[in-house]
C-alpha cells in the first residue's frame, strides 16, 4: 500500500448518506476519498422524457437480483453520483416524534431507536437547510413542535390541487403542504433554478434544481482540495488486519483493473441492500458470517414500506403540472375505527400515458391511456412495515444479491387504502388502484427498493444490533455505515431526510474523532 493510496476517510457511496457526510467532513481539511460505482447522470433531453426514464429504464441499474425462490428480478435502483436521490421525488419529511419509540401496530411492535427525536431534531433542521426544504410549519397535525421555520416557504398548490385541498378540508381533514427539496423561487421565477416541471418525481433534474445529494452534497464537497472522488469505482471487498478489528484495505474494481485503498476511517454508504451485501461478501477468518456480523444482524430486518398508488379519475381534466404538493397524516397514528397506525397519504408526480404504459397490458391503446392520464389525480400511500429477521439480504456464491421479503403489517395499509377511496368518492372522483408501482415502473414490493432500510441496524446492545448509536460497527474500530441501513424501524414517511440528518449527526462524531 503506497502512501498516496491512504486517506483519513474513505466514503463508499454518494447518495443521501454518503453525499451528505462528504459535505459535512470536507471543510475539515482531512484527506477524503469518495468511491462511487457509477458515473454522473448524463445531462440530456431524455432526463425529462418519461418513455426513456420509465418505460425503457434508461438510467436504472442493469443487473439482476434473485428473490427467495431464486427467481430473477431487476431492482428499481440507480448507480450514479447522487445515488437514488437523483431520481427521488424530493419529499423530505421528518419522522414523527413517536416513531423513535415503541409503537404498537396490529401486526406487531415497531421497536424504539437508541436515539430520541429530541437528539435528532437539530440535525433535521440542519438537513432541511442544506437541502433547501420548502414547507409550512404547523400545518401537519402530527409534526413535533419546532420553533424555527422551514428555510423556504411551501410550494404553492396549482388550481386543481387547491380545489382538492379545499375538498379535503370540507370533509373534515387536515391536508398540508409536502415539505419539498426543490430550488424554487415563486416570487422571482426569472431567477428560479427550478422551473416547476412535470418530470421531477422519478426523473433526474436536467437543470440541477432538485435538492439531490450530488448537487448539494458531492459537488460542494469537491470544491475542497482535500476531497477526491473516483467514479466507476466499484468496491468489491473490505479487508481487515490480523486482529479483525480494523479495516485496512478497500478493494476496488475500476475501469477493468483492481486497485486498493486504505483509510483511518471507512464509511459504507451504498444503500441498505448493497451495504449489507458488501459486508457479507467481506467475510474472513475473523468474521466468518460477514464483516461485523457477530450478532447475525447484518442483512436482516430489511424494510421498504407498504406502498400503493391510487389514481383517482376526475370528470374534468387535471391540468396540474407540479402535482406533489399535498399530504395527509390524519390516519398516521390511528383512525376513529382502528386503534393502530394506518399511515401517510401524499401526491406523486403527474402521470402521463407513458408512465401508465409501464403498468398497463401491452394491448392497451395509447389514446385510452392518454385520456386516463389527463383526468387522473395521483396518490401515493405509505404504511409502516415491521422489521423481521426473515426479511433479509443474502449474497449467493456468484456474488449476486438475493433479497428475501414477505409483506407484513398489512391491515393498517389496507384500511388506509379504503379511507382514501372513501375520500375521493366523497368528492366526486372515481378510484382506480394500480397494482404496479408506477413510481418505479416495477412490481411492489420486491423491485421497488427506493425506501430500502434496516439491514445493518443500530442499537446499544451488540447482541441484537450491528452498529452502535454513532453507526460504528460494534465489532470493528474504524468501520461505519451511514445510509438507510441503520434504521431500527421504517416509520411511514420517506426515509431520505432522516438518512441526511443522521449523516450530519455521524459527521459531527467523526469530526471529533479525527481531531
Amino acid at each position: 500500500m503506497t502512501a498516496s493510496n491512504h486517506y483519513d476517510v474513505i466514503i463508499i457511496g454518494t447518495g443521501a448518506g454518503g453525499g451528505t457526510l462528504a459535505a459535512r467532513l470536507a471543510p475539515s481539511g482531512k484527506s477524503i476519498l469518495i468511491l462511487e460505482r457509477g458515473d454522473y447522470v448524463r445531462r440530456e433531453k431524455d432526463n425529462w422524457i418519461s418513455k426513456a426514464v420509465v418505460l425503457e429504464g434508461k438510467y436504472k441499474a442493469h443487473e439482476a437480483w434473485r428473490d427467495r425462490d431464486g427467481n430473477e428480478f431487476h431492482p428499481g435502483t440507480n448507480y450514479n453520483v447522487g445515488g437514488n436521490t437523483k431520481f427521488y421525488g424530493a419529499a423530505l419529511f421528518r419522522f414523527r416524534k413517536e416513531d423513535f419509540g415503541v409503537i404498537r401496530h396490529k401486526g406487531g411492535l415497531s421497536p424504539a431507536w437508541p436515539v430520541s427525536y429530541d437528539e435528532m431534531a437539530p440535525y433535521y433542521l440542519r438537513a432541511e437547510h442544506q437541502y433547501q426544504v420548502h414547507g409550512n410549519r404547523g400545518e401537519d397535525p402530527t409534526e413535533a413542535p419546532e420553533s424555527a421555520p422551514y428555510p423556504f416557504p411551501a410550494v404553492s398548490h396549482e388550481p386543481r390541487m387547491q380545489e382538492l385541498h379545499d375538498d379535503l378540508v370540507r370533509l373534515g381533514h387536515q391536508p398540508f403542504h409536502v415539505p419539498l427539496g426543490v430550488m424554487l423561487n415563486e416570487k422571482n421565477s426569472a431567477k428560479s433554478p427550478c422551473i416547476r416541471c412535470n418530470t421531477c418525481d422519478g426523473f433526474p433534474c436536467l437543470v440541477n434544481a432538485k435538492s439531490d445529494s450530488q448537487v448539494l452534497g458531492i459537488d460542494p464537497a469537491l470544491q475542497h482540495a482535500n476531497v477526491t472522488m473516483l467514479t466507476n469505482a466499484r468496491v468489491q471487498r473490505l479487508n481487515t488486519d490480523a486482529s479483525g478489528m480494523t479495516v485496512n484495505a478497500v478493494q476496488v474494481e475500476r475501469e477493468g483493473s483492481r486497485e486498493t485503498y486504505s483509510a483511518d476511517i471507512v464509511v459504507v454508504a451504498c444503500g441498505a441492500i448493497n451495504s449489507a451485501a458488501l459486508l457479507l461478501k467481506s467475510a474472513n477468518e475473523k468474521h466468518r458470517n460477514g464483516l461485523g456480523n457477530r450478532s447475525d444482524q447484518v442483512g436482516r430486518n430489511y424494510m421498504c414500506h407498504n406502498n400503493s398508488t391510487l389514481l383517482a379519475i376526475s370528470r374534468t381534466p387535471n391540468p396540474t403540472i407540479f402535482q406533489k404538493t399535498i399530504a395527509l397524516n390524519d390516519f398516521y397514528h390511528r383512525s376513529d375505527d382502528f386503534d393502530f397506525p394506518l399511515g401517510h397519504i401524499s401526491m406523486i408526480g403527474k402521470t402521463d400515458a407513458d408512465v401508465l404504459r409501464s403498468g398497463a397490458p401491452k394491448f392497451a391503446p395509447h389514446l385510452a391511456l392518454d385520456t386516463l392520464a389527463t383526468h387522473s389525480i395521483d396518490f401515493w400511500l405509505t404504511s409502516e412495515d415491521l422489521p423481521s429477521a426473515d426479511n433479509r439480504v443474502l449474497v449467493d456464491r456468484d456474488g449476486s444479491i438475493r433479497l428475501h421479503y414477505t409483506q407484513n403489517n398489512l391491515e393498517g395499509h389496507e384500511r388506509l387504502v379504503q379511507k382514501l377511496k372513501s375520500m375521493v368518492n366523497a368528492i366526486g372522483l372515481e378510484d382506480h388502484m394500480m397494482h404496479n408501482d408506477l413510481y418505479l415502473g416495477k412490481k411492489i414490493p420486491l423491485a421497488g427498493v427506493a425506501h430500502q432500510c434496516g439491514t445493518v441496524r443500530f442499537g446499544d446492545d451488540p447482541t441484537t444490533s450491528a452498529l452502535d448509536r454513532n453507526c460504528k460497527m460494534h465489532d470493528l474500530d474504524n468501520l461505519y455505515v451511514v445510509d438507510g441501513s441503520f434504521f431500527a424501524s421504517s416509520s411511514a414517511v420517506n426515509p431520505a431526510l432522516t438518512i441526511m440528518a443522521n449523516a450530519l449527526r455521524v459527521g459531527d462524531h467523526l469530526l471529533e474523532r479525527l481531531q
